[in-house]
């Protein structure tokens, strides 16, 4: 199972838009994406409830994992939203 680390760039970290921005990119993937903080239970990438339970702050390594063909590039795309300042676009 591919699996990509991760640091929040964001300065709100996962909350309010940058969780709105992030779920509607990982929904849109053809894989399912899980999204860990520190060993705690993965949640589903694409629920903005469940990013912001997370409780991802600025700075923080989170783990992104999917399964199934495409699971990279749809990985790759998620950490790159996750590494960019979404507060800034």
């Amino acid at each position: 199972m591919p699996q990509r680390w991760v640091t929040v760039a964001s300065k709100v970290g996962l909350h309010a838009r940058p969780a709105a921005v992030l779920a509607k990119a990982a929904a849109a993937q053809s894989v399912n994406i899980t999204i860990c903080k520190d060993g705690c239970p993965p949640v589903e990438a694409g629920s903005i409830l469940g990013l912001m339970t997370l409780g991802a702050s600025h700075g923080d390594e989170v783990v992104l994992a999917a399964e199934g063909e495409g699971a990279d590039a749809a990985l790759d795309r998620i950490v790159e939203l996750i590494s960019t300042d979404l507060d800034e676009e």
